[in-house]
Formats: C-alpha cells, structure tokens, sequence
C-alpha cells in the first residue's frame, strides 16, 4: 500500500531502524532516534542500491515522489542516480571553491614538505601577489589570460624572480586541483614561454676582502635598525645561508659552547648542521638577545614578533649603503668561501662550514660530524682577520694548508 502523511507523521521509532515503503522503491527509514529519511530503493548494473532523498518533513510525500520519479528516468537513460548527485555535488562545489580556498588546501598539503623558508616565501608571495587579484576567483572559472596578467604586473615591477616562482606555484595549484576533479583544467600550464626575459645579473655578488673595513664602516652609520646591522655581521662571521639565519629559534644557540645547531628541517641539504660561533659572534647574539630574547625567533618581524624577518631586510640594507649589485646576504658565503681558500684551508672544512654536501654520499655520511674542531679554529681566525683589517693592521697569512 501506498504511504499517506497520516502514517508518516505518526510512525514511531523503534528499537532497530525500520522502512516504510511507498511504491517504485521509494520508502521511508525511520531511525531509532526518530529521524524519517526518504530512500529509493534501485537496482544498477545489476547491483543492488539506495538513493537519498531528503529528510522528512523538510521535504514531504510529495516531493519525496517527484525525487523518486526523476531518478527513475534517469535509471531509464541508462544513468546511476547515486552518480549523478555526487557529479552535480562535485560541480556545485566547484563553482563557490575560489582560488585561495584551492591554493590554501594546496600550501597545507605541501607545507610539511618544505623547508621553514620554502614554506615561509611561498606564503608570502600567495598572499602578496595571487589573493590580492584572483584569489576571490572561483578556480573552475580562472582563465589563462588573467594568469599572464598576473604575472605581467609583477614582471613589471622587475621582481623577475618572484614573477619565476608565481609562475611555477600557480601551475602546481591547478595541477592539485585537477588531480582533486574541482577544476577543469590547468590554465597556469606554459606561462613561461610568454614570461618576460630578465636582464642577468651577477649571482650573490660580492666585495672583496680589501673592501670589507669600508663595508663594515657604512654598516654602522646606516640608518636601519641595530638587528639588521647584527644580521649582516652574523652572516660575514658564520657564512650561513639568510633564511638560515633570519629564521632562526634562540633554543638554537648555546653561546656557553658558542655553537648554533641547526636541525635538518631547516637546511636546504635536509642534514643538522653544527655552526662553530666565533667570540665576535657571541658578543653580538648577546646583544642581540638584550633586544630580542623574550620572543622564540632571533630575528623576529618588526610589525609581527611571532614571524621571521623579512627575507628582503639584509639585501635592502645593504642597496641602502650602496652596496646594490655589489653584495648580497648570500653573497657573503662566496666571500668567505674565495678568501679561506686563498688562504689554504683544507677544502673540507670549507664545504662543511658552507654546509654543502660531498658527492660521495657515503663519504658525506661519515664526515658527517667532523671537522667541527678545524672548523672552529678556522672560522676564529676569519673573525680576527676582519677585526685586524678594521682596525688597519698588517694581517699576515694564518691560513695552513691541511
């Protein structure tokens, strides 16, 4: 017999869940708790199925028909109805799922992956250069055209290597989100043939040696704070890469031993590196500490104390004192790298204070831990060698050939 509203409205829960059927195979499943769900009951490819209708009394008898009827032309187009309201689930959701919501599923799904300043500089430039013009986009509906004037806006400011990284980051986004089936395709695919040709540039350039007294002197008449001044003077005595630094814990450092350990998570070669600290560099953290050793981070962000320093800080400070094209924070580490070599110190305690790794992996495994000994008498000598030249002394070779 056909169901009425009289028994619907009035059918009582019982101790297991129970159906009432209507006809066609549209029933009603009463749970324990009382709830009265709408079910069609089908047969697909010759597998039995069940269809949810709805809930009733949001949806009646009535409606509740009209869902079975419309499923059932579908089952006679060959369609599965289960299919089908997933597929046009699936498509609803594509239509309100903007570009940040995908690109903020996306960093989350990859974050853990990443190096601390891989992670950090991907987020940047998602929330600097992509939300603030697509990001309210829905993903299904962004097209190339929009991507290529994304990046033309930042070509145009000649930040040529942010414009690389957009390019790269936009593409891996629609890939996600097509191996997800949320958007059709991936627009971001070739945006490089069209990209803008940078002019070259020298790589991490750097003064010599003989410059450094006059670097180090404009360094401390420059109008910028005192923690960029220790940053930069940080990255000449420890030859650490910038996010290296800049990115750096206090419960890093333990200047009784003077050594900074850095863990694997946060090194490009994914291997701890022990940083031997000169008594230079100790002063400095001290200082440094007076200033900023109530926050976790070493060198906190100046508007947000929970986040690093900006990865632009030591490089603007330096274009400030002239130094544009001339050196970089990074380029710090081919200063060290050229003069300790110059001088005859064993290439392997120069490698390894670089952090860089030996080709022979088994080889790399075993000095893993060593050299720390030389490297710190090494490095000692490289911190009294800069002092010597500021202070205008003749500076005889202490280099020894190992």
């Amino acid at each position: 017999m056909a169901l009425t509203d009289t028994a619907i409205r009035t059918a009582k829960p019982r101790d297991k869940l129970y159906r009432l059927a209507d006809a066609q195979g549209l029933c009603l499943e009463v749970t324990t708790a009382g709830g009265k769900l709408w079910r069609l009951r089908y047969r697909f490819e010759g597998k039995a199925k069940m269809l949810g209708l709805g809930a009733y009394p949001a949806v009646t008898l009535a409606q509740a028909r009209e869902r079975r009827d419309a499923a059932r032309k579908l089952l006679a187009q060959d369609i599965d109805p289960s299919a089908h309201k997933q597929q046009e689930k699936a498509a609803a959701a594509a239509q309100v799922l903007t570009l940040e919501v995908l690109a903020r599923e996306w960093y989350d799904y990859n974050q853990p992956r990443w190096a601390p300043a891989t992670a950090s500089k991907a987020l940047q430039y998602l929330e600097s250069d992509i939300f603030p013009v697509i990001g309210k986009r829905p993903a299904a509906e962004v097209q190339r055209p929009e991507l290529v004037d994304l990046v033309r806006k930042i070509e145009r400011r000649e930040a040529f290597n942010v414009a690389r990284k957009v390019r790269q980051w936009l593409s891996q986004i629609f890939r996600f989100g097509l191996a997800k089936g949320v958007v059709p395709g991936n627009p971001a695919t070739d945006l490089d043939v069209v990209a803008a040709h940078a002019p070259r540039t020298r790589h991490h350039p750097h003064v010599s040696e003989g410059e450094l007294p006059e670097l180090l002197e404009k360094l401390d008449a420059a109008q910028c704070d005192i923690t960029s001044k220790i940053a930069i003077r940080l990255l000449l005595l420890t030859a650490v890469r910038p996010g290296e630094l800049r990115l750096a814990p206090w419960d890093e450092f333990d200047l009784e031993s003077a050594t900074w350990t850095i863990p694997a998570a946060r090194m490009k070669a994914r291997r701890p590196h022990i940083v031997p600290l000169p008594r230079q560099a100790v002063v400095l953290l001290r200082t440094l500490h007076e200033l900023t050793g109530t926050y976790p981070l070493a060198f906190p962000g100046r508007n947000d104390r929970s986040r690093p320093m900006s990865e632009n800080t030591v490089n603007k400070a330096l274009s400030t004192m002239g130094y544009e094209g001339r050196q970089t924070g990074h380029g710090f580490r081919h200063l060290l790298s050229t003069s300790l070599n110059t001088r005859g110190y064993n290439r392997d305690w120069i490698e390894r204070q670089l952090a860089h790794g030996d080709q022979d992996s088994i080889r790399d495994t075993y000095n893993h831990a060593h050299y720390l000994d030389q490297r710190r008498v090494m490095m000692q000598a490289w911190a009294d060698a800069i002092d010597a030249l500021c202070a205008n002394a003749n500076v005889i070779c202490i280099g020894r050939s190992a």
